[in-house]
Protein backbone atom coordinates (compact mmCIF):
# COMPACT_ATOMS: atom_id res chain seq x y z
CA UNK A 1 0.00 0.00 0.00
CA UNK A 2 2.99 2.17 0.90
CA UNK A 3 4.73 1.61 -2.39
CA UNK A 4 1.36 2.31 -4.74
CA UNK A 5 0.99 5.63 -2.45
CA UNK A 6 4.65 6.64 -3.70
CA UNK A 7 4.45 5.48 -6.90
CA UNK A 8 1.01 7.62 -7.62
CA UNK A 9 2.58 10.45 -5.87
CA UNK A 10 5.61 10.20 -7.85
CA UNK A 11 3.49 9.88 -11.26
CA UNK A 12 1.24 12.60 -10.40
CA UNK A 13 4.61 15.15 -9.85
CA UNK A 14 5.80 13.83 -12.75
CA UNK A 15 2.65 14.63 -14.63
CA UNK A 16 2.31 18.35 -13.22
CA UNK A 17 5.63 19.29 -13.73
CA UNK A 18 5.75 18.23 -17.34
CA UNK A 19 2.73 20.17 -17.95
CA UNK A 20 4.79 23.22 -16.54
CA UNK A 21 7.79 22.65 -18.10
CA UNK A 22 9.42 25.29 -19.56
CA UNK A 23 9.68 25.16 -23.71
CA UNK A 24 12.42 26.70 -25.31
CA UNK A 25 12.48 27.78 -28.87
CA UNK A 26 16.69 27.97 -30.21
CA UNK A 27 17.56 30.77 -33.63
CA UNK A 28 20.27 30.86 -35.46
CA UNK A 29 22.45 34.04 -35.97
CA UNK A 30 19.65 35.36 -38.67
CA UNK A 31 16.79 34.72 -36.25
CA UNK A 32 15.47 30.69 -37.83
CA UNK A 33 14.34 28.74 -35.51
CA UNK A 34 17.47 26.22 -35.12
CA UNK A 35 18.27 23.83 -33.20
CA UNK A 36 20.10 23.86 -29.85
CA UNK A 37 23.38 23.31 -31.00
CA UNK A 38 23.43 25.70 -33.89
CA UNK A 39 21.32 28.48 -31.68
CA UNK A 40 22.92 32.02 -31.17
CA UNK A 41 19.82 33.17 -29.30
CA UNK A 42 17.04 31.13 -27.47
CA UNK A 43 13.09 32.04 -25.36
CA UNK A 44 12.36 30.76 -22.85
CA UNK A 45 8.16 29.83 -22.93
CA UNK A 46 7.07 33.22 -22.76
CA UNK A 47 4.78 35.06 -19.79
CA UNK A 48 1.19 35.38 -19.63
CA UNK A 49 0.54 39.20 -19.19
CA UNK A 50 -2.71 40.93 -19.23
CA UNK A 51 -4.04 40.04 -23.20
CA UNK A 52 -0.71 38.77 -24.14
CA UNK A 53 2.75 37.97 -23.63
CA UNK A 54 6.07 39.19 -21.84
CA UNK A 55 8.53 38.07 -24.69
CA UNK A 56 12.49 38.18 -23.25
CA UNK A 57 14.91 36.23 -25.54
CA UNK A 58 18.35 35.71 -24.91
CA UNK A 59 21.80 35.50 -26.04
CA UNK A 60 23.34 31.89 -25.92
CA UNK A 61 25.82 33.24 -22.94
CA UNK A 62 22.32 33.99 -21.09
CA UNK A 63 22.19 37.50 -21.27
CA UNK A 64 19.27 39.46 -21.88
CA UNK A 65 18.74 40.52 -25.94
CA UNK A 66 15.29 41.70 -25.94
CA UNK A 67 12.56 42.05 -23.80
CA UNK A 68 9.04 43.21 -24.47
CA UNK A 69 5.09 43.33 -24.96
CA UNK A 70 3.42 41.09 -27.59
CA UNK A 71 -0.23 40.06 -28.35
CA UNK A 72 1.02 36.85 -29.77
CA UNK A 73 3.77 33.88 -28.34
CA UNK A 74 4.24 32.15 -31.88
CA UNK A 75 8.22 32.98 -32.77
CA UNK A 76 8.74 35.18 -35.68
CA UNK A 77 5.15 35.91 -36.03
CA UNK A 78 4.91 38.64 -32.83
CA UNK A 79 2.62 41.48 -32.46
CA UNK A 80 4.77 44.08 -30.30
CA UNK A 81 2.71 46.51 -28.40
CA UNK A 82 4.48 49.54 -26.76
CA UNK A 83 8.22 49.95 -25.80
CA UNK A 84 10.07 46.91 -26.65
CA UNK A 85 14.18 47.30 -25.34
CA UNK A 86 16.97 45.41 -27.25
CA UNK A 87 20.15 44.55 -25.80
CA UNK A 88 24.07 44.43 -27.04
CA UNK A 89 25.21 41.27 -25.10
CA UNK A 90 27.26 43.09 -22.91
CA UNK A 91 23.60 44.57 -21.15
CA UNK A 92 24.14 47.85 -22.36
CA UNK A 93 20.84 49.06 -24.28
CA UNK A 94 21.00 48.68 -28.27
CA UNK A 95 17.86 50.09 -29.28
CA UNK A 96 14.66 52.06 -27.94
CA UNK A 97 11.72 51.44 -30.05
CA UNK A 98 8.15 52.07 -29.81
CA UNK A 99 5.17 49.55 -31.33
CA UNK A 100 1.78 49.58 -32.47
CA UNK A 101 -0.03 47.03 -33.47
CA UNK A 102 3.36 44.95 -34.63
CA UNK A 103 4.92 48.23 -36.64
CA UNK A 104 7.47 50.42 -35.00
CA UNK A 105 5.83 53.62 -33.93
CA UNK A 106 7.31 57.06 -32.69
CA UNK A 107 10.58 57.60 -31.66
CA UNK A 108 13.66 55.40 -31.87
CA UNK A 109 16.79 55.30 -30.52
CA UNK A 110 19.83 53.22 -31.23
CA UNK A 111 23.02 52.90 -28.82
CA UNK A 112 26.55 52.20 -29.35
CA UNK A 113 27.86 49.17 -27.32
CA UNK A 114 29.96 51.45 -24.84
CA UNK A 115 26.45 53.47 -24.35
CA UNK A 116 26.73 56.59 -26.73
CA UNK A 117 23.80 57.17 -28.74
CA UNK A 118 24.33 56.16 -32.70
CA UNK A 119 20.87 56.83 -34.64
CA UNK A 120 17.68 58.47 -34.08
CA UNK A 121 14.54 58.78 -35.79
CA UNK A 122 10.81 58.65 -35.63
CA UNK A 123 8.85 55.87 -37.13
CA UNK A 124 4.91 56.11 -38.50
CA UNK A 125 2.82 53.88 -39.79
CA UNK A 126 5.81 51.30 -39.43
CA UNK A 127 8.29 53.19 -41.89
CA UNK A 128 10.53 56.42 -41.22
CA UNK A 129 9.23 59.31 -41.09
CA UNK A 130 11.45 62.80 -40.60
CA UNK A 131 14.60 63.36 -39.14
CA UNK A 132 17.09 60.99 -38.78
CA UNK A 133 20.61 61.30 -37.62
CA UNK A 134 23.66 59.05 -37.11
CA UNK A 135 26.84 60.40 -34.83
CA UNK A 136 30.02 59.58 -33.94
CA UNK A 137 30.57 57.70 -30.99
CA UNK A 138 31.93 61.35 -29.70
CA UNK A 139 28.74 62.59 -29.67
CA UNK A 140 28.97 64.58 -33.19
CA UNK A 141 26.58 64.38 -35.94
CA UNK A 142 27.57 61.77 -38.49
CA UNK A 143 24.69 62.21 -41.14
CA UNK A 144 21.34 63.83 -41.13
CA UNK A 145 18.20 64.29 -43.54
CA UNK A 146 14.87 63.44 -43.85
CA UNK A 147 12.41 60.11 -44.49
CA UNK A 148 8.95 60.65 -45.92
CA UNK A 149 7.14 57.29 -46.54
CA UNK A 150 10.19 54.83 -45.34
CA UNK A 151 12.06 56.86 -48.50
CA UNK A 152 15.06 59.30 -48.25
CA UNK A 153 14.01 62.94 -49.35
CA UNK A 154 15.44 66.01 -49.70
CA UNK A 155 19.24 67.14 -49.00
CA UNK A 156 21.07 64.84 -46.75
CA UNK A 157 24.22 66.01 -45.51
CA UNK A 158 27.18 63.89 -43.82
CA UNK A 159 29.93 65.35 -41.52
CA UNK A 160 33.53 64.82 -41.10
CA UNK A 161 34.55 63.52 -37.37
CA UNK A 162 36.67 66.14 -36.44
CA UNK A 163 38.49 64.68 -33.64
Amino acid sequence: MKTSMSLIALVVWFLTTSVYAQEIVWFDSNWKVSTKEEATYYRPNPKKKDNGFWIVDYYISGKVQMEGFSKTSEANVEKFQGKVNYFHENGKIFQKVNYVNGQPEGSFSEFFETGETQRIGKYKNGLREGIWKTFYKNGKIQSGGKYSAGEKVGIWKTYYKNI
